[in-house]
């Protein structure tokens, strides 16, 4: 249920009827807007009349929320939520790009790849130091000494990094050197390890998963906000379908449904959506044209080499045309690089 307060309404009108529903056993979501104030109430619901609170004059209206997602359904928090990663605005007018390679293989690999997607014009480092591979003899990623590599190279380029996390025991080490911790599609439901996540005080990258619907998308980001971290990003990577032709189906149509449901940024990976490294600028311009709020994208100097997904990587050229083609669509559909 939300109850919105009328416009002007004092502080103390609010905090009265917070704690009358603290009193009952709720939980209290407060959203305060540039001119209302809106409290999303958290429990067994059912319980409630939304007629009682009609007749506070201090209220509006009450309605009852029929998603199961609470957190981060937008009728709790109308307005757009803007993360902030290490001083990198995600959300808004802004539209960030990651870059960078899938698994990070050498210092002078990341060094190059970091200095030239900065320069480019990349916001954040992106880089697989602990891969979780379908083949368990595919590479796995050089672990500790990938993360103190991606960490080195983001310092030194001035770019925040990004990487995924793979299991709970290794978080205090994520959150000592990970700007932006991310969830991969595998690990969309390890409720266990969302749960943890919810605990820190560490931005989020939720990938939906490769046969989720929405709903579980926004479910999963519940997880990670019900335990207090509220910094999510959502990313949509493509879901799994009958189509084979492709890596997977990206959903651009998921960037819409998100923007209305949930007031969470989303941003989309046209790497793994597509496989194939020709796709991936055309989805890339589309997605921003279809009102994502930023992208994440493989790049690396040597893609033939890649010891992982280098089929979808771009070059780094390919990767400085394509942010060109981006600060040209950028103002057509009001946003900023």
């Amino acid at each position: 249920m939300i109850i919105v307060m009328k416009k002007g309404a004092p502080q103390a009108a609010v905090e009265e009827v917070k704690e009358g529903l603290v009193k009952r056993g709720f939980a209290i979501h407060e959203s305060i807007g540039a001119t209302q104030t809106i409290l999303g109430v958290i429990g067994d619901t059912s319980v409630l009349d939304p007629e009682e609170f009609l007749v506070n004059p201090e209220i509006e209206n009450a309605m009852r929320v029929q998603q199961p997602f609470k957190r981060a359904n937008r009728m709790f928090h109308p307005e757009d939520s803007i993360i902030d990663v290490s001083g990198v605005k995600v959300g808004g007018k802004g539209f960030a790009v990651i870059a960078g390679p899938c698994s990070v293989e050498s210092q002078p690999q990341m060094d190059t790849i970091a200095a030239s997607v900065k320069k480019s014009g990349a916001v954040m480092l992106r880089g697989g130091a602990f891969k979780p591979r379908t083949s368990p003899y595919s590479f796995q990623g050089l672990g500790d000494r990938g993360l103190d590599m991606i960490e080195k190279a983001g310092r030194a380029n001035g770019l925040p990094i990004v990487t995924e996390i793979m299991s709970a025991d290794k978080l205090d080490l994520f959150v000592d050197k990970v700007d932006l911790i991310q969830v991969g599609a595998r690990n969309m439901q390890n409720f266990t390890l969302l749960k943890e996540l919810g605990k820190i005080d560490k931005p989020i990258l939720l990938k939906r998963g490769m046969s989720a619907t929405i709903e579980e998308w926004l479910m999963s980001a519940e997880y990670i906000m019900s335990e207090g971290n509220e910094n999510v990003i959502l990313c949509e990577r493509g879901i799994r379908t009958f189509e084979t032709y492709t890596r997977n189906t990206l959903d651009l149509s998921a960037i819409c449904a998100v923007k209305r449901l949930s007031h969470l940024p989303v941003i989309v990976d046209p790497s793994h959506a597509t496989g194939k490294s020709w796709m991936v600028s055309a989805m890339a311009r589309a997605a921003l044209a279809a009102g994502a709020d930023g992208l994440i994208i493989e790049t690396h100097n040597d893609p033939k080499h890649a010891l992982c997904d280098g089929a979808q990587s771009l070059t780094l050229d390919e990767f400085a045309a394509l942010m060109d083609d981006l600060r040209k669509i950028a103002p057509v559909v009001d946003r900023t690089l």
